[in-house]
């Protein structure tokens, strides 16, 4: 199985459900670990089940890149103000 162009979509779906965890009282310095499990289960799950090495490195480089995203995001809201 090859890692596709659509595959990237589970980036902003990764961030949303860290909105959800932190809406549900989840502690905003939990965020980063949260999306690293939530990308690596959907390693597990979407990206490559059955196959262990690349679930974790695409669920890994998912949850990164979430994180990355985010922290993206809001360092950039923070600078306009």
């Amino acid at each position: 199985m090859e890692f596709e162009a659509y595959d990237v979509a589970l980036i902003p779906f990764v961030m949303g459900m860290i909105q959800v965890f932190k809406k549900l009282g989840m502690p905003k310095k939990a965020a980063p670990v949260v999306a690293l499990i939530v990308g690596n289960v959907m390693g597990y799950v979407y990206l490559a089940p059955g196959e262990p090495e690349k679930a974790i490195i695409w669920g890994t480089s998912i949850g990164l890149s979430a994180i990355g995203a985010y922290s993206g995001a809001k360092n950039t809201m923070e600078y306009n103000k």
